[in-house]
């Protein structure tokens, strides 16, 4: 069974009426199956090879915290080789706590660490909330805080597993998220991330 079949390609009609003059011959194959592509990236306009994304399989999990007082606050991820979070490719987040002392902590997104850049921008503003519009909703304007749980009540000793969708930390290249002790009593944290495309 033939896969291809023979077309006029269109720019040389006038050789296939005879005209002898024409420099592209007319007979093009034109193939008539599916075939499979896989699509891994793409060459940038500098000629930089960019891969595309995937979600991340499992959760990156941070070191421990030292013990956080009553109303103390810890960033977080804090490994020596991760301390902050590159969202850029990625849409959604998902965050995992696991407290010693169970009750009300705080969630803040905030601007990563000092230490590094914003792209090609530094000094940044290391700590400050994370400020930006997502809503497609064109009555509302202006900015405000990207992500901010002012009162978010966990269960100790276990996984409290959150998801953050709607873009509203995607792309952000420099995220750390502030976690501030509201439980009561001291408590330590272990954090963990999850990114999906």
């Amino acid at each position: 069974m033939a896969y291809n079949r023979e077309g006029y390609a269109p720019w040389s009609l006038t050789r296939k009426a005879g005209v002898q003059s024409a420099t592209v011959n007319g007979d093009i194959e034109v193939p008539q199956y599916v075939q499979p592509v896989l699509d891994t990236g793409f060459v940038d306009e500098k000629g930089d090879w960019k891969g595309i994304k995937s979600s991340d399989e499992s959760f990156f999990i941070s070191d421990t915290s030292g013990v956080i007082a009553n109303n103390g606050e810890v960033l977080f991820p804090n490994t020596a080789d991760k301390d902050f979070i590159d969202m850029t490719g990625f849409k959604t987040i998902t965050i995992a706590l696991r407290p010693t002392n169970g009750g009300n902590y705080e969630l803040d997104g905030v601007m990563g660490p000092a230490t590094h850049s914003y792209a090609n921008l530094k000094p940044i503003n290391a700590g400050a909330d994370l400020r930006g519009n997502t809503s497609m909703n064109e009555s509302e304007s202006g900015l405000y805080t990207l992500f901010s749980d002012t009162s978010e009540a966990m269960t100790a000793d276990v996984w409290n597993i959150f998801t953050i969708n709607s873009n509203r930390l995607a792309d952000q290249k420099l995220l750390n998220f502030k976690i501030t002790n509201k439980s009561g009593g001291n408590s330590t944290l272990d954090f963990a991330y999850l990114r999906v495309v």
